[in-house]
């Protein structure tokens, strides 16, 4: 998972953002070929799986070792971002799943169940907040990284935001990254090196 660490700001959005476009566009191109609709709800499951998963993977990367690198001082609690991480995750999975065969039924002429649309609304909004909760844990370990003291939201709020908005956010945010874990690679290797 530290690898996406170390990734250049331009690999990591062609990872998040490149590659599931391509995907789209194969996908919309079998949809026009084949002129069967249906099919885009087919590809769209593994094409929103592989993106949540390159996006939490970044995420919990992320979080774990800017955790690692924390002030003494600061106390910030990683099983709550490792779970708040885990309840979208699955939710998207399973809503990814449910939704093509909610499709592949309307397809066929059935009808949708509404007590689906029940259990969905509360989890979804749920899910939306572990997300925040997630982007919160990030961007105020990142900004204490850095300063090396406590700080208060109004000192991360740029970096949350350029995180909430990755496509942008990450052409900012991935290279304060890459110095940050390069610094400490560098600095593990003099250890090694005085060691010897």
């Amino acid at each position: 998972m530290t690898k996406f660490l170390s990734l250049k700001h331009w690999q990591l959005f062609g990872l998040l953002f490149g590659i599931p476009m391509v995907f789209q566009f194969i996908t919309i191109g079998s949809v026009i070929s084949n002129n069967d609709p249906t099919t885009f709800f087919y590809f769209f499951p593994i094409m929103m799986i592989l993106v949540v998963g390159l996006f939490f993977g970044w995420f919990y990367a992320l979080g774990t070792n800017l955790h690692k690198k924390l002030p003494p001082t600061v106390t910030m609690n990683l099983t709550r971002f490792k779970i708040f991480l885990l309840i979208p995750l699955v939710y998207i999975v399973f809503i990814s799943i449910s939704m093509a065969g909610l499709f592949s039924d309307i397809s066929n002429g059935g009808q949708p169940n509404p007590a689906i649309f029940a259990l969905i609304v509360p989890l979804h909004l749920f899910s939306m907040f572990c997300i925040f909760y997630c982007l919160y844990f990030n961007a105020k370990a990142l900004k204490t990284v850095e300063s090396r003291k406590p700080v208060t939201f109004s000192d991360f709020s740029g970096e949350f935001f350029l995180i909430w908005f990755y496509p942008i956010g990450i052409w900012i945010i991935q290279p304060r990254i890459n110095k940050l874990f390069e610094r400490t690679n560098n600095d593990n290797s003099k250890i090694i090196d005085n060691i010897v």
